[in-house]
């Protein structure tokens, strides 16, 4: 069983957990009848689990009994060689869920993505690919593109706007929604507007057409 961001687990979790870790056993909702487990449990954490457990946040023998083998996975600006296989890999997964043709990435594009700190790891760069994909206008990612996007990434951030889940919105409904947001934020000026979605004004006027939007 693989458990994601132990880190984040919650005192009383933390108490059941180390109860199965230790019995290997455990009682289902609504029931008082114990039942047994037998599992190899692989767990995911981006903080320092020593700390947590010296802040108190953390139970030690909980960490003792989970930190049989520890792998260190650097972050990813420490591998800025694997930036170039993971995009070209998020951007055909998200062409494909979006239902776009295959989109490629210009090399000006793969050496900006190698520059950038990425404090959100391997989970950020899949956003910004994806995000990305949905903006571009053709088949072709470059370093404009990317550079557009960083800026309209940054100011929604502030804002805690994030993307919806694949096959949740068709294609065209979240561009329509991603123009009309850039819109609202730029008072409906076109020039600011096409720049931060990375495409020219004539293909923002185009879209407008598409879906019935104004300018002002």
């Amino acid at each position: 069983i693989f458990l994601d961001e132990i880190g984040e687990v919650d005192p009383a979790a933390q108490v059941k957990l180390l109860r199965v870790l230790q019995d290997r056993s455990y009682e289902a909702l609504g029931s008082s009848v114990p039942r047994t487990v037998d599992v190899r449990v692989v767990s995911a954490t981006n903080r320092d689990l020593v700390e947590r457990v010296a802040a108190g946040a953390f139970r030690e023998d909980l960490l003792y009994r989970l930190n049989l083998i520890a792998i260190r996975l650097p972050a990813l600006r420490e591998r800025r060689v694997d930036i170039p296989l993971l995009a070209r890999h998020f951007l055909d997964l998200s062409a494909h869920a979006y239902r776009r043709p295959p989109i490629a990435l210009a090399d000006r594009a793969v050496a900006w993505l190698q520059d950038q700190p990425w404090p959100g790891n391997i989970r950020q760069l899949k956003q910004t690919i994806e995000r990305a994909v949905l903006v571009v206008d053709g088949d072709r990612l470059d370093v404009g593109d990317l550079v557009a996007l960083s800026g309209l990434e940054e100011r929604e951030a502030r804002g805690g706007t994030a993307l919806p889940s694949p096959g949740t919105m068709t294609l065209d409904e979240m561009e329509k929604a991603m123009i009309v947001k850039c819109l609202r934020h730029y008072e409906g000026n076109v020039t600011r507007v096409a720049e931060a979605l990375g495409l020219s004004r004539a293909a923002l006027y185009r879209r407008f057409e598409k879906y019935g939007l104004e300018s002002h």
